[in-house]
């Protein structure tokens, strides 16, 4: 059950010395690689495993609007970047994911540094349902929840 990027992952955080912060910010750079409009809002993945992304989109001049405040857009990408990150660290070998629509509420000013996490319960994966919501919210360092919704996926069988 483990992808190419999701094997990246651990052995990027695995080596000596470089592993940690530094192992993260390599796999950053290579995910922005993979998917280079992720590299559009400078992000960091701080977390990869099954049933569980996290990423952090940082509050720079970059991905602010027009009031000063964290874009929600770059929100959203945050979103679909940590939801990503889940899925390719849980889907089953025999299946594959395609994101197939996002529902968020925009809840609260994103005025600093927005940690982007998305969550699904294995079972959802183990199971034939074709539509599979993962669970996305987005908070500040204060635990204020700024952005919360599900994004919406296709798991189906791979072909053979």
């Amino acid at each position: 059950m483990t992808t190419q990027l999701h094997a990246f992952w651990k052995s990027a955080n695995a080596l000596p010395l470089i592993g940690g912060l530094l192992g993260k910010r390599i796999f950053t750079l290579a995910y922005t690689l993979k998917a280079p409009y992720f590299g559009s809002f400078a992000p960091r993945v701080v977390d990869m495993r099954p049933n569980y992304g996290e990423v952090v989109v940082p509050n720079r001049r970059r991905n602010r609007n027009h009031i000063g405040t964290v874009h929600a857009i770059a929100v959203c990408n945050g979103l679909e970047m940590a939801m990503g990150s889940l899925a390719e660290a849980t889907v089953p070998d025999d299946k594959r994911w395609l994101p197939k629509g996002m529902e968020v509420a925009y809840l609260a000013k994103s005025t600093g540094d927005v940690t982007c996490v998305a969550e699904t319960d294995q079972d959802q994966w183990d199971g034939d349902d074709r539509d599979l919501p993962v669970r996305v919210r987005a908070t500040l360092d204060d635990g204020t929840v700024v952005v919360e919704g599900t994004i919406h996926l296709w798991v189906t069988p791979k072909k053979k």
